[in-house]
C-alpha cells in the first residue's frame, strides 16, 4: 500500500489509498483526514471512531463496512456503496453523500446536518434519531426507511 502501514489507529492523515483493496481491514480510530481512498474496495472494513474528514470516498466500496462513531464531516462520498453499513453516531455534518447508496443502512444517532444527500437511495435504512437539519434530500429515496424522532426532516 505505497509504503502505509494499515493497522488499528493509524496516521493516514492524506494518504493515497486510491483504488485500494482494504476490504476486511482493521482501521478503527485510524486518522484519514483528508486522504483519499476514491474507488477504493472497504467492504467489511472496521472503521469505527476513525477520522476520515474531508476525506474522498467517491465511488468507494464500504458494503456492510462498521463507521460508528466515525468523524465523516466534509467527507466526498458521492456515488459511494454504504450498503448494510453501520454508521450509528458518525459525524457526517457537510457530507456530499450524492447519490450513494445507503440501503438497509445503520445511521441511529447519526449527525446529518447540512448533508447533501440528493438523489441517495435510504431505502429501508434505519435513520432513528439521526439529525437532517438543512440536509438536502432532492430525489432521494426513504422507501421504508425508519425516521422515528428524525431531527430536521419535513417530508413536505
Amino acid at each position: 500500500m505505497n509504503g502505509y502501514q494499515i493497522e488499528p489507529a493509524a496516521e493516514l492523515i492524506k494518504a493515497d489509498l486510491e483504488n485500494a483493496n482494504l476490504a476486511g481491514a482493521n482501521l478503527n480510530g485510524a486518522n484519514l483526514n483528508r486522504a483519499t481512498l476514491a474507488g477504493a474496495n472497504l467492504h467489511f472494513a472496521e472503521l469505527a471512531e476513525c477520522n476520515p474528514s474531508e476525506a474522498d470516498l467517491t465511488e468507494a466500496n464500504l458494503f456492510a463496512a462498521n463507521l460508528s462513531s466515525a468523524n465523516l464531516s466534509g467527507a466526498k462520498l458521492q456515488d459511494t456503496n454504504l450498503e448494510s453499513s453501520i454508521l450509528a453516531l458518525t459525524n457526517l455534518k457537510g457530507a456530499d453523500l450524492a447519490r450513494a447508496s445507503l440501503y438497509c443502512a445503520n445511521l441511529n444517532h447519526t449527525n446529518l446536518t447540512q448533508a447533501d444527500l440528493t438523489g441517495a437511495n435510504l431505502t429501508g435504512a434505519d435513520l432513528y434519531r439521526a439529525n437532517l437539519t438543512n440536509a438536502k434530500l432532492s430525489s432521494a429515496n426513504l422507501t421504508g426507511a425508519n425516521l422515528s424522532d428524525v431531527v430536521g426532516y419535513n417530508p413536505s
